[in-house]
């Protein structure tokens, strides 16, 4: 589904990713790992155009992206959580949820019943939130455009343990549901139960396997404080 191949970013004259390769197959959950400033979230800016790539390969069901503007990359069918939340603070819940939408499977009724909160909240601004609630908003409203391949960044960054979990139990039903996923967070022991494949990064791509193969010493080596 998404073919990513020796892409290298910078920022200006200085260079941040030095050829990241990484695929996410159909139904697939692939977790985005690495320590921090390894080039995690440039990787997603790049799939997603905001810092484009200099060099290398972006394929998203075999169309090349790599040059295309962010808003066509986002009509071909990926949908981002950005690192952050960012959702309208001016508009409410509801309307938040229904600017993305997209016709498919995922409907309001249906980004309700996985969040309850949003439901309860429908008619609150945004910027009146918790953080938790809003990053769940960002999630249903990346939903709501009925992505084929969804891509969290730090989905569950800085929320208390009660908002994480109920978090990590979304992410888990999404893939249950065979919702092809690129997930990047730093929770070793919620990511390697349900990721399919992960991909380490320090720089570029180090190391890329299924999570029973990711032993002590290459958890010490890339990802280790």
């Amino acid at each position: 589904m998404l073919k990513v191949a020796d892409i290298e970013t910078f920022y200006g004259p200085s260079q941040a990713l030095f050829g990241v390769t990484l695929e996410v197959a159909a139904g697939e959950m692939v977790a985005l790992m690495g320590r921090n400033g390894m080039g995690k979230t440039t990787t997603i800016r790049s799939i997603f155009g905001l810092t484009p790539a200099s060099r290398g390969t972006i394929e998203f069901e075999s169309q090349n992206i790599r040059r295309l503007p962010a808003y066509r990359i986002a009509k071909a069918g990926l949908g981002l959580v950005p690192e952050g939340r960012r959702c309208f603070p001016n508009l409410s819940v509801r309307e938040n949820l229904l600017v993305t939408a997209r016709p498919g499977e995922w409907t309001l009724a249906k980004v309700e019943a996985l969040f309850p909160r949003l439901e309860e909240r429908r008619a609150q601004m945004a910027k009146t939130l918790s953080g938790g609630e809003q990053q769940m908003l960002a999630i249903g409203r990346a939903l709501m455009t009925n992505p084929r391949l969804l891509v969290l960044d730090e989905a569950t960054e800085g929320l208390a343990p009660v908002i994480r979990q109920e978090i990590w139990r979304a992410i888990r039903l999404l893939k249950e549901q065979g919702q092809a996923t690129l997930l990047v967070d730093k929770s070793l022991s919620e990511i390697l139960p349900i990721a399919d494949r992960c991909t380490i990064l320090e720089k570029g791509t180090v190391w890329d396997g299924k999570p029973a193969a990711l032993d002590s010493t290459v958890r010490d080596r890339y990802l280790g404080v």
